[in-house]
């Protein structure tokens, strides 16, 4: 498996820099955050994949039931003899493995691309995907849409984007459409996208999932703190933290929060400055919005894409939806 790092004389530099403002931006708001992106070092990675093999976290498990379902009927709605298929956030590549082997079945020669901001997901990678005869693969260790320029500056065939999980509810519903369109961009007539939507269900059901019973969620948020510390000198302490996941009705959406158990100051080396938290301060993580059919079908509307079908599991507490561009 050839591994392809775009920018990376550049890279550290500029990525350390970029997390050293986002820090300073989200803990100088108010009331403070810090973007979920950070989430995704090598060990945020690990740890989230312990998450999702978790018996609480059903996302996971719904979402490959579906695709060992429809493996095989996507190549008879992309039905060219080379197809490449581009993951976004690939992980340890089981789901996508599945789609891949469905093409393969049907004769159709595929190259794969997993785009992932970490090199340790394309580690995870390799022990569950291997190349043949009929299957390339080229990793790429980028931001998503530098990753998908260098695949279309390389390649003519038509595309098929895998955007799995339910990383599309981290975006709020003007994010989402922004980088639905800039996805759209990206793309040609008739190239097809399958995104992962997590549905609104019973909220006790999303409540454990999002607060699981061995800590792993609170491991995960926990680790960002870790990471302030180790890359930008910070001084926080984890024991003075703890992890509170809830569901906001209002907006559909799971939020994760780190909260501070105590007064106390936080100094961070890199920014030269403290911040301070009151007790029970909390820090905003993340959002994961979660959907209904008729919002799956807005989306796709306003940002240039036409729903094909909407795949759903036993429970329907999940589905993959394929899309096709329009243009």
């Amino acid at each position: 498996m050839k591994i392809t790092v775009i920018g990376e004389e550049l890279k550290n530099n500029d990525a350390l820099e970029q997390f050293s403002i986002d820090v300073l931006t989200g803990l100088c708001s108010k009331p403070k955050m810090l973007p979920a992106k950070y989430f995704y070092d090598d060990i945020g990675s690990k740890i989230f994949q312990k998450i999702t093999s978790h018996n609480d976290y059903y996302p996971t498990r719904s979402e490959f039931n579906i695709l060992k379902d429809i493996c095989s009927k996507l190549p008879k709605v992309l039905t060219d003899e080379e197809i490449d298929i581009i993951e976004l956030g690939v992980g340890d590549g089981h789901k996508s493995k599945l789609v891949i082997d469905g093409f393969k079945d049907a004769g159709t020669k595929v190259n794969f691309y997993p785009i992932d901001i970490s090199r340790e997901a394309m580690n995870l990678l390799k022990e569950n995907i291997k190349e043949d005869d009929q299957l390339s693969i080229e990793a790429i260790v980028s931001e998503y849409f530098q990753g998908l320029k260098y695949v279309r500056e390389h390649s003519k065939n038509k595309k098929l984007i895998l955007f799995l999980g339910s990383n599309v509810g981290n975006f709020n519903i003007v994010q989402v459409q922004g980088f639905l369109r800039r996805l759209w961009l990206t793309l040609g007539k008739e190239d097809h996208v399958l995104i992962g939507f997590d549905l609104k269900k019973d909220i006790n059901k999303l409540l454990s999932a999002y607060n699981d019973s061995d800590g792993l969620t609170r491991d995960f948020n926990l680790n960002l703190l870790t990471r302030i510390n180790r890359e930008l000198g910070g001084n926080f302490d984890l024991d003075k933290f703890q992890h509170f996941g809830t569901y906001n009705p209002s907006l559909g959406a799971m939020e994760s929060y780190l909260v501070s158990l105590e007064d106390q100051d936080i100094k961070i080396d890199e920014l030269e400055r403290s911040f301070h938290f009151k007790p029970y301060e909390a820090i905003h993580l993340e959002y994961s919005f979660k959907y209904i059919e008729n919002d799956i079908d807005f989306l796709s509307e306003k940002t240039g894409f036409e729903v094909i079908k909407n795949y759903y599991d036993e429970n329907k507490y999940f589905t993959d939806s394929l899309w096709k561009v329009l243009k």
